[in-house]
């Protein structure tokens, strides 16, 4: 089987705990304005490669992979079984599968049920809880990445929430309270990241010659994601940054 992939990190430290082999797919349907990863969007690019092709770069550096193997994007869900077969070849070694996705999932169908069944950890980024706003951020509404939060709490997959904190976006408080009364009921969740807005991935856009609309926001102060971090901290949720 084949799977159009942009490129592979065999040193991952922030994607899941642990050292971890990176695969990022190609192709994403989010325009976030912050992207660190523009050059991942177009559906057309990247590199067509086999899941045996990858396994052989995986167990090449297994043993220095404290944590396993994260397939991140782009869009991972965009390639469902793909990364379903990846990740049985990778469990079939004994090795740690996390999907580090944005949970753009139109509806759970069988190919993505088998992806997130053998998925052991997700990283989810929910990128904003007022729908206006989430579109104004990524173009896209926000209603199928809820629901894709709802389905893994029903089946209690162990989730990791990610939230970037950006000025004009996503420091008000009365956000990251929206954000913290929509995952404390659910039993599925591990840990909130609190992840600080950086402009690190700019030059990407100018390689493409695409304007980078918050080249002049900074990012958010120690005192402010002290602030956020509490919000989730004082109702019993692990909250990091």
């Amino acid at each position: 089987m084949l799977g159009r992939i942009h490129s592979t990190d065999s040193f991952g430290t922030v994607d899941g705990p642990g050292i971890r082999f990176v695969v990022f797919t190609q192709g994403c349907v989010m325009r976030c304005r912050y992207c660190h990863n523009r050059d991942t969007w177009s559906l057309k690019e990247g590199e067509m490669v086999t899941v045996d092709e990858l396994m052989k770069k995986i167990l090449a550096v297994k043993h220095f992979l404290t944590g396993g193997v994260t397939v991140s994007g782009g869009q991972p869900t965009l390639q469902p079984e793909f990364v379903a077969e990846l990740f049985k070849a990778c469990r079939a070694e004994g090795i740690h599968t996390c999907l580090d996705t944005n949970g753009y999932v139109k509806s759970i169908t069988p190919p993505i049920a088998d992806l997130v069944d053998n998925t052991d950890l997700v990283l989810l980024d929910i990128k904003h809880m007022d729908n206006d706003l989430h579109e104004k951020l990524t173009w896209v509404k926000n209603d199928r990445v809820l629901s894709f939060a709802r389905y893994l709490d029903e089946i209690n997959k162990p989730t990791w929430v990610r939230y970037v904190v950006v000025e004009g976006y996503t420091t008000k408080e009365e956000y990251a309270v929206q954000l913290a009364d929509f995952i404390e009921p659910m039993k599925n969740i591990e840990k909130v990241e609190l992840l600080p807005y950086h402009s690190l991935g700019k030059h990407k856009w100018d390689m493409l010659k695409d304007e980078y609309e918050l080249d002049e926001v900074k990012p958010p102060s120690d005192e402010l994601m002290q602030c956020l971090k509490a919000i989730f901290t004082e109702r019993g949720m692990t909250a990091i940054y």
